[in-house]
This record gives structure tokens, sequence and C-alpha cells, in this order.
């Protein structure tokens, strides 16, 4: 005779899978050619930037930080910034914070992006 299937199982399986799902979102830098920093919406946007710190841009992504660095690069749904100024992505700014939830994801986008001012990077993207 042929067994009934654990409902209770199937539900705890479900709900595993949805967590999973729901931590699949990434914050992510990527190192900027410093030639961005001479463009005015740039110079507007970091007034307090410092000279010895890197110029980077702040993203937020569903995909990998690698994927989504390049299809900016590719030009697909891509930042103007990344694509022609973009040099490689900068793990150590921000691995520790992924993977996460699209809302918490969100705010830390902007908030990382605010750190990162603060310390003297020229910083784009953060939205």
């Amino acid at each position: 005779m042929a067994r009934r299937p654990n409902v209770f199982q199937a539900r705890r399986e479900a709900n595993a899978k949805a967590r999973e799902d729901a931590f699949h979102h990434n914050v992510y830098v990527v190192l900027l050619d410093p030639a961005v920093g001479r463009l005015r919406k740039v110079q507007r946007e970091n007034p307090l930037r410092l000279g010895d710190k890197p110029c980077v841009y702040v993203g937020m992504t569903g995909l990998s930080p690698e994927e989504r660095f390049a299809n900016h690069k590719a030009g697909i749904k891509g930042a103007y910034v990344v694509k022609r100024y973009g040099v490689r992505l900068v793990p150590e700014l921000f691995e520790h914070l992924n993977p996460m939830p699209f809302d918490a994801a969100a705010i830390m986008e902007r908030d990382l992006a605010e750190d990162l001012r603060r310390q003297g990077y020229t910083v784009t993207g953060g939205h």
C-alpha cells in the first residue's frame, strides 16, 4: 500500500524554500575611474569628497554582484557611469552585508552610499 505524502513535511519544505528565496538580494560597490569625479553632477552629490578616496557606484540587485556588474558593462539596464567608468567590484565594502531580503537591500543601498560619502568617498548610485 502506498504511503500518503506527509502534508506537514511538504509545508516545512515549502516554508524553507520561501525563506531561502527571500534572502537573495545583494548590495554591491563598483570602483569607478577617477575621471568620473570631474562630472558636475557627481561633484554636486559629493561636496565632502576627499582626493585620496576612490570614486564608487553603490547599487542593489537580485542577481549576484558579478552578474550585475557584467550587465552594467554590457549596457543591460546599466548605469551610464558604470558602463563608461566602471573598473571592478570592491567586495571588501559589501560582501559582509549579503544576502538579504529586498526591503533590507533597498535600505542598505542608501545607507551604504551615505556611509561611504561620510568617509570621503565620491559616490554615485545609492538611490
